[in-house]
């Protein structure tokens, strides 16, 4: 997207959240009648305090020394790397255009009504443009999905990776890249096989927000952020029991912090979380023609914590699994597998952008 690039060939996928650099990549391996993906290479980089903030890169070359950090104590040698814009930084519009039209018409069509749909000027912002398809009850018409950011927002992820070696091949927009890995998860899953109406709520658990996106027939038809994060409960563990940062996140996800912790500190986190997803639940209801998703994916690495999956099924009374993208996928002699399982569901939106390589 926006302008760049873009090869087929294996690609870095790197997720730039608040907290920490993900990098993910991913080969395809021949035969069978459908994709199979190896990891080759993968790691988790911590960002320090005020390097990103709200999702904007506040300092860019403290990112691109942990972007290198990443791609160092990976062991990579690819250069060709895919990151992702927030949504919050994107504007996205579908538009009805004529099937006749090619490429280049629909990129001339778009410059010229471009102001109709994005409030600044054209100079600062980057463009980009995918046909989704027929237009429904248009034959002769297709939709075109209209993305745009400010360039500002593009060249800061272009700045990093340079900084740290790579080249920048796609700017993707998180919520694409989220799509993309749900595909690959929901396909995966072959004792529950997606039908095509199938309606999926993901809830993407960030340090401080958590996402909601909600997938019809495969695409992201409803996304919706909710101040609520893992990091209350981080802060919460290293009030109480005097931890560092690391050693919290670590016994957090094991499960093991310290006595009385299940009860007084985790039990009441789970609970605010099965009631933030069922508060974006209701406004997905409320301000759509849907009244009901078919089941709950949990994404983000407080996914991770054991049996969280467990109670938010319990209070929303639907089928919730903890999204692994690597499912089904081998794993080369460089991944630590116990290591990527537990990371697996933070570890969706790198995928979904090292996914972009076999595009």
């Amino acid at each position: 997207m926006f302008g760049l690039s873009l090869k087929k060939k294996p690609l870095i996928g790197i997720d730039i959240s608040s907290t920490s650099i993900k990098l993910i990549e991913l080969s395809q391996q021949p035969g069978g009648a459908s994709p199979h993906f190896r990891v080759e290479h993968s790691a988790i980089e911590p960002l320090p305090a005020g390097a990103v903030v709200e999702k904007k890169i506040a300092d860019v070359e403290l990112v691109g020394k942990a972007v290198r950090k990443a791609v160092v104590g990976s062991g990579t040698r690819t250069k060709g790397a895919a990151v992702a814009l927030a949504g919050s930084a994107v504007i996205t519009k579908v538009i009805s255009m004529s099937e006749a039209l090619g490429d280049t018409e629909i990129e001339n069509q778009i410059q010229l009504d471009a102001d109709q749909y994005i409030p600044y000027p054209l100079e600062e912002v980057n463009i980009d443009f995918q046909v989704l398809g027929p237009t429904k009850g248009s034959p002769a018409m297709v939709d075109v999905l209209l993305v745009a950011s400010r360039q500002e927002n593009v060249d800061d992820r272009v700045s990093v990776l340079e900084q740290a070696d790579l080249t920048p091949v796609v700017v993707d927009v998180e919520a694409y890249a989220m799509e993309n890995a749900c595909t690959l998860v929901l396909g995966a899953e072959s004792e529950v096989q997606p039908e095509p109406t199938q309606t999926v709520a993901v809830a993407d658990i960030g340090a401080s927000t958590m996402t909601l996106h909600v997938l019809h027939q495969g695409r992201i038809v409803y996304t919706r952020e909710q101040n609520f994060g893992g990091q209350q409960l981080m802060d919460e563990v290293q009030r109480r029991y005097g931890l560092s940062n690391d050693v919290a996140a670590r016994k957090i996800l094991d499960g093991e912090v310290a006595e009385g912790y299940q009860n007084d500190v985790l039990g009441p986190f789970k609970e605010a979380l099965a009631q933030q997803i069922g508060r974006a639940l209701q406004f997905f209801y409320s301000g759509t023609s849907f009244n009901r998703v078919s089941r709950i994916l949990l994404a983000g690495r407080p996914a991770s914590i054991p049996e969280i999956d467990l109670l938010v099924a319990e209070r929303l009374r639907l089928p919730t699994r903890v999204a692994n993208p690597f499912h089904q996928m081998s794993l080369s002699r460089a991944i630590k597998a116990q290591d990527l399982k537990r990371e697996a569901p933070g570890m969706m939106i790198a995928v979904g952008l090292a996914l972009r390589g076999f595009d």
